[in-house]
C-alpha cells in the first residue's frame, strides 16, 4: 500500500486517539454530583491501640494526594467514607533453616463503606485487607527483607526505613488506601 494513502488515516486515527484521551478523567467514573469525600475516624474492633488514628490520617493523606474528590468535614460532604478495622494479624511468615521465624507479616483487614449524602445511599460496601513484612532486626534497612512488596528490598528500596512493626503497619493500611481508592473510581 501507498504511503500518501496511509497518512490521511494515520493522522486520523492519531486525532481521535488524542482528542478522546484528553477528555478522560478518572473521576468522570464518580456519580457527577459527588465533588467532596469525608472521612471520619474508622472504628476499631481489634485489641490494637491507637491503630485508627494511623490507619484514618493514611487514608486522609492517599485521597489528599490524588485529588480525586476533596476531604471535608463531615458537615459539608457529598460523601463519606466509612472504615471498621475487624482484623489484625501479626503472623510469622518466613523461616530458616532450622526452622526459626525471619519474617512477620502484618496483616490489616477492614470494612469500607462508601455513603452518597445526597441519596443517602451506598455505593460501595466491601471488605480490604493489606499485609506488610518486617525482619526480626531493629533496623528494617538491613534485614534483606522486601517490606513493602515492591520488589526492592534495603539499599535498592529509599523508602524502607523505621521501626519494623510499625512500617508494616503503615505498608498495609498504604495497600488497603489504595485498593479502596481504586474500587471507588471503577465501581461506576
Amino acid at each position: 500500500m501507498n504511503n500518501k494513502r496511509l497518512k490521511p488515516v494515520f493522522l486520523t486515527i492519531m486525532f481521535l486517539g488524542l482528542t478522546g484521551c484528553g477528555f478522560y478523567s478518572m473521576a468522570g467514573s464518580i456519580p457527577p454530583h459527588i465533588r467532596s469525600i469525608a472521612i471520619p475516624l474508622v472504628i476499631n474492633q481489634t485489641a490494637e491501640y491507637g491503630v485508627e488514628e494511623n490507619i484514618t490520617d493514611a487514608f486522609q493523606n492517599k485521597f489528599t494526594e490524588e485529588n480525586i474528590l476533596q476531604v471535608v468535614p463531615e458537615k459539608n460532604a457529598d460523601s463519606i467514607l466509612k472504615g471498621t478495622i475487624v482484623k489484625i494479624t501479626d503472623t510469622p511468615y518466613t523461616f530458616n533453616r532450622q526452622e526459626e521465624v525471619t519474617e512477620y507479616r502484618y496483616t490489616v483487614t477492614m470494612e469500607i463503606e462508601w455513603i452518597d449524602v445526597t441519596t443517602d445511599k451506598v455505593l460501595l460496601k466491601k471488605r480490604f485487607s493489606g499485609w506488610g513484612a518486617y525482619g526480626l532486626t531493629s533496623d528494617i534497612s538491613t534485614d534483606q527483607v522486601d517490606n513493602d512488596g515492591d520488589g526492592l528490598i534495603d539499599g535498592d528500596d529509599p523508602d524502607e526505613f523505621g521501626e519494623p512493626r510499625s512500617f508494616a503497619q503503615k505498608t498495609a493500611v498504604k495497600k488497603i488506601a489504595e485498593d479502596v481508592l481504586n474500587d471507588l473510581l471503577t465501581s461506576w
